[in-house]
């Protein structure tokens, strides 16, 4: 700040002392220097008009061997020029400490910013090798993933564990050797900002593993779930095989007694069908009930309890119904003797066909043509479902015997069921077989050894 003058030759009275530092000091510098090297203020020889500038100086200025009046240099004292170079100087280490100090600031932020690559880049690729690249570095390493799920998991969980804590360590390290005070205020915050979105991506990369363990475990019980399936359906197979003839002289020379006209006695097949196309169904029966034979099986699944049917009823003919459609058939079967009935159907135009003792006696189409059979269903034998598994009628029950009920998912030619029903050929259903251990009989139902096929024959 400027002030009036005095006149020449008589000094001026010492300005109001401010503790402002060393830029004050270098601004009268420059003032001193910009008039060009002309002498002070009370020099004599200074022409007219000539004006005193008047700065504020530190407090300690007098101390320094700088007087208030202007005095002429003496012998030692350092020259204006000379004192504003030494200023300059002093600036400019301060300028370099800060360059020094923000380049070690950008430094640690490149480590860290490369650190989190490594880290993001790591979690987009699911090859081992590149795991192996990004993180395992020795034996036992991500790089050298062991076969156990669990011991995965472990080493995934210590990596990133080991991520955090050098993360955490650089961050503990440059808050000691680095001093925040010396930080322009933007890159401080600036980098504080980096640290946390550091740290949240951190804690997301965690979590992430975290739901990737959990989804690998969910996955391995699942396998191990299938895998126990598989073996124990394989046992209980081999247990069947072993186990078949303990009753009879083979597993499938029985037959199912059903003599009374009831809503309880039934016999059950355990296994169920898949989605069909085509199938073809054979058994061997034996009944005289009058009216009508009743239903010797029904195949009900949810939403559609007369997916399948056969059955007489009263004093209508043989029915079969397919997906509650109906075709009827020329069976002629209620005399008490055995007989061997066969039923084909395809979804392909609803082409049907109906075979007994061996001979083609009908044929037909448009039977629930397209209509797919619905796999996961009930099979029941001797009664007709009202829902899956149950509310039978007993005016609609069968009476009587069957045997070799068998079930196949094509359409057998004219001369396979024609030596079935024959004896010259066994040929039991590749979905369906009749086998001892796969019936079930309830409500007073029974199971006996049934007579031979030639005996079935001579029946006829």
């Amino acid at each position: 700040t400027s002030y009036p003058a005095p006149r020449p030759g008589v000094p001026s009275e010492p300005s109001s002392r401010s503790p402002a530092g060393m830029l004050p000091v270098v601004a009268g510098l420059l003032l001193a220097v910009a008039a060009g090297g002309r002498g002070a203020a009370g020099d004599p020889e200074s022409p007219p008009g000539s004006r005193f500038v008047c700065t504020s100086l530190p407090l300690d200025a007098a101390g320094a061997g700088c007087p208030l009046p202007p005095v002429p240099m003496q012998g030692g004292a350092l020259s204006p020029e000379e004192e504003l170079k030494a200023t300059v100087l002093q600036l400019r280490e301060t300028v370099l400490q800060q360059k020094e100090t923000i380049g070690s600031q950008r430094e640690a932020i490149r480590e860290l910013t490369g650190k989190l690559s490594r880290c993001e880049s790591a979690d987009g690729k699911s090859d081992t090798g590149t795991w192996k690249k990004e993180l395992g570095r020795g034996k036992d390493t991500m790089g050298d993933l062991p076969r156990d799920p669990a011991q995965v998991i472990d080493q995934l969980s210590r990596t990133m564990q080991t991520l955090k804590d050098r993360l955490e360590s650089l961050e503990h390290q440059l808050r000691a050797n680095v001093s925040y005070a010396a930080l322009p205020n933007d890159l401080r915050e600036m980098l504080q900002r980096r640290l946390g979105d550091l740290e949240r991506q951190l804690l997301s990369k965690v979590a992430e593993l975290e739901d990737e363990k959990s989804l690998l475990h969910n996955e391995t019980s699942a396998h191990r779930h299938r895998t126990e399936t598989a073996l124990n359906a394989l046992l209980e197979r081999v247990s069947e095989l072993e186990k078949g003839n303990s009753a009879f002289k083979s597993p499938d020379e029985f037959k199912v007694s059903l003599p009374l006209r009831t809503n309880y006695l039934y016999g059950k097949v355990k296994k169920t069908l898949p989605e069909l196309y085509a199938f073809t169904v054979c058994l061997w029966l034996r009944s005289s009930a009058s009216p009508g034979i009743g239903t010797p099986f029904s195949y009900a699944v949810p939403g559609q309890a007369n997916e399948i049917v056969l059955i007489e009823w009263g004093n209508n003919p043989i029915e079969l119904l397919i997906n509650d459609k109906v075709a009827q058939l020329p069976l002629f079967i209620s005399d008490g003797k055995w007989h061997h009935v066969c039923i084909t159907w395809t979804t392909r135009d609803g082409m049907w066909e109906a075979f007994q003792d061996g001979e083609k006696l009908g044929t037909g189409e448009n039977l629930a043509p397209w209509h797919p059979i619905k796999p996961g269903g009930v099979l029941i034998l001797g009664q007709e479902q009202d829902t899956v598994g149950g509310r039978f009628d007993a005016t609609q029950a069968f009476v009587g015997e069957m045997s070799q009920f068998n079930i196949w998912d094509r359409v057998l030619k004219a001369e396979d069921i024609m030596n079935i029903a024959n004896c010259s050929t066994n040929m039991p259903g590749n979905i369906i077989p009749w086998v001892d251990n796969n019936v079930d009989v309830f409500g007073g139902a029974t199971k006996w050894p049934v007579e031979t096929c030639e005996e079935r024959l001579l029946d006829l």
